[in-house]
């Protein structure tokens, strides 16, 4: 007489055996945070912000206006208490990304940031309302940014808030800041606008490790020399404040190519690429 063999009990496989119901959910958790999930996100932030109204955008840029000069106060403080040595840099460098860290702690708006969450709601939707609801939102946090930062760089620059020594730290590093041609602004802002969008995107998913991210984005672009529309017109307007660089030189050769950098650097190489492949993905 033929017998069937009997049915095989299947097992659940060995690692999630191991795993309590606890662990089984943060696994879950962790491996669903999928690309699709990260631009959902980000499209609700975008659509969050593209909601404000233009004042309170205005008071929330100023906001990050003042911190942003941080920036600059942080980097001049180490600077005048280090040694002139090859390896100070390295350490000053250390002061540029507190500005950043007081922006994004206290959720203030920064026009680099906009380079991207507001971006993917137009690309999802492209339509005329939500590309005016862009530019309304740039301009008000564009605006109220620079506003912030002239007031914060003419406190640093004529005010006895900080000692000579510090102020002498302050204007080596606007020198060095703003010590490149048109096209080099513009190629580095591209590198600046794409970190900070990159940034951004990062941070959308990571819950318990901001702190490192921003420190690290932020520190590579303040030691690669990476133009920045809003840190960078800190340090470029302290010039401009104690006489030592015009309106013109700031505004058309380092803020005008400062900015056409960082809106290419943050809307084409992580919006629209970004959104590019979960629009593939759905295909």
């Amino acid at each position: 007489m033929n017998s069937e063999p009997p049915n095989p009990k299947i097992e659940p496989e060995l690692p999630n055996a191991q795993l309590g119901k606890a662990e089984q959910r943060e696994v879950h958790a962790r491996s669903s945070v999928t690309l699709p999930v990260v631009h959902e996100a980000i499209r609700k932030q975008g659509d969050e912000e593209l909601s404000r109204s233009s004042q309170a955008l205005a008071w929330s840029g100023l906001a990050a206006g003042f911190s942003m000069g941080m920036c600059l106060v942080v980097q001049g403080l180490l600077q005048a208490h280090l040694p002139d040595a090859p390896w100070r840099i390295l350490i000053v460098r250390l002061g540029y990304p507190f500005g950043f860290l007081m922006v994004v702690g206290g959720r203030q708006q920064l026009f680099t940031e906009n380079t991207l969450s507001p971006i993917i709601p137009l690309l999802k939707r492209r339509d005329r309302t939500t590309f005016f609801k862009v530019i309304k939102l740039w301009v008000s946090v564009l605006a109220a940014n620079i506003v912030g930062v002239h007031i914060a760089a003419w406190v640093l620059s004529n005010t006895p808030a900080f000692p000579p020594d510090v102020q002498q730290a302050f204007q080596e590093i606007a020198r060095q800041a703003i010590a490149v041609s048109f096209w080099t602004a513009a190629l580095r802002g591209i590198f600046a606008g794409w970190l900070i969008a990159m940034m951004v995107w990062i941070l959308a998913v990571m819950h318990n490790s901001r702190l490192p991210v921003i420190l690290i984005m932020t520190y590579v672009i303040g030691l690669g020399g990476f133009t920045h529309i809003v840190a960078g017109s800190a340090e470029a307007l302290f010039l401009v404040w104690n006489g030592s660089i015009s309106w013109w030189s700031y505004a058309l050769g380092y803020a005008l190519p400062t900015l056409v950098g960082n809106v290419l650097g943050g809307v084409a190489l992580v919006a629209a690429l970004n959104h590019a492949q979960v629009v593939a993905g759905t295909d």
